[in-house]
């Protein structure tokens, strides 16, 4: 009978199209991985990878082969996380990546709560303005918005992700308030360049009535993080477009005012992803239950709403 360590190598390596990628995913080292694999195409006794310097792809044999276990292997290995536990409760480490300046404002207050209730879950969370790859990087989670669904993930979603315009009230005290996204072209823009593709962002704005413009800014600060523009406008420096969660606490404060109130920009919706295995690890459902309902009880889908 093969082994699961060896069908595991064989299908993360599959996922993540590589070995070194699959060893991160199973805490191997690439000879490690590659060795199982090689054992089980032995005991098979076909090729299930082409190998190249560069790429590992499968062979017609390996998809067929991936294919009729894949279900099976996870099945395996979900009841087993599901079964590991202390004293019968969850237990583990919970690795989990989220934005920034999202993260330390509202996922991070939740940590209390989830700690003293799942006392044997150890978070390992990672702060950082990128979209990771669930799979091959071995997170349990990840929050965020906009993110592409790999193969084998699937997303939760928890609250809408609207674009605003913002400014502080000392610098549109002296100047005409814009009616239309157009009139924006004649203020100073706090702008945002996209980390990913590295060019400056053109947001397409959507009146609350239907009618819809493309906002372009004249760019007198430039900078790739949300919470930096959003600094950026307090001081008083112009015109930023800006997530509502970043803003919320200081459009209730007074400190920034909302510019072109009937205007914004849908980037789709800040959402939970997860592994689309049916049997998750008890560690992970947990905290995806303990986050959706704090979403739920401080009404932050509607909190972070444009229309709101």
């Amino acid at each position: 009978m093969e082994t699961l360590a060896n069908l595991e190598s064989f299908i993360r390596s599959a996922e993540c199209g590589g070995f070194s990628a699959a060893a991160r995913r199973l805490g191997l080292t690439p000879a490690a991985v590659s060795r199982n694999v090689a054992m089980l195409e032995r005991n098979l006794g076909v090729r299930l990878f082409q190998r190249s310097t560069r790429n590992l792809t499968l062979t017609e044999e390996g998809e067929r082969f991936l294919a009729s276990v894949v279900g099976g292997v996870e099945s395996i290995q979900s009841a087993i996380a599901g079964a590991a536990t202390h004293a019968g409760k969850p237990a583990g480490a919970l690795k989990v990546s989220m934005a920034f300046g999202f993260g330390l404002d509202y996922v991070l207050p939740l940590l209390p709560s989830f700690m003293q209730r799942y006392p044997d879950v150890v978070p390992d969370w990672s702060f950082e303005n990128r979209q990771v790859d669930l799979i091959a990087e071995g997170f349990d989670a990840a929050i965020g918005g906009g993110m592409e669904l790999a193969a084998g993930v699937v997303a939760r979603q928890l609250a809408p992700l609207h674009i605003i315009a913002v400014a502080s009230p000392d610098y549109l005290r002296d100047r005409p308030l814009p009616q239309h996204p157009d009139d924006l072209a004649a203020l100073d823009g706090i702008v945002m360049r996209s980390a990913h593709s590295g060019r400056v962002r053109v947001w397409k704005m959507r009146h609350h009535h239907g009618a819809e413009a493309v906002l372009e800014q004249k760019a007198r600060v430039v900078a790739n993080d949300p919470e930096a523009l959003c600094r950026v406008a307090l001081m008083g420096l112009g015109v930023a477009l800006i997530a509502v969660p970043f803003v919320l606490p200081h459009l209730q404060s007074g400190k920034l005012q909302r510019v072109l109130p009937d205007w914004h920009s849908d980037l789709g919706a800040i959402s939970l992803y997860f592994s689309s295995q049916k049997l998750l690890p008890a560690k992970t459902r947990v905290f995806i239950d303990h986050v959706t309902d704090a979403f739920l009880e401080q009404d932050l889908a509607r909190r972070f709403s444009a229309n709101s």
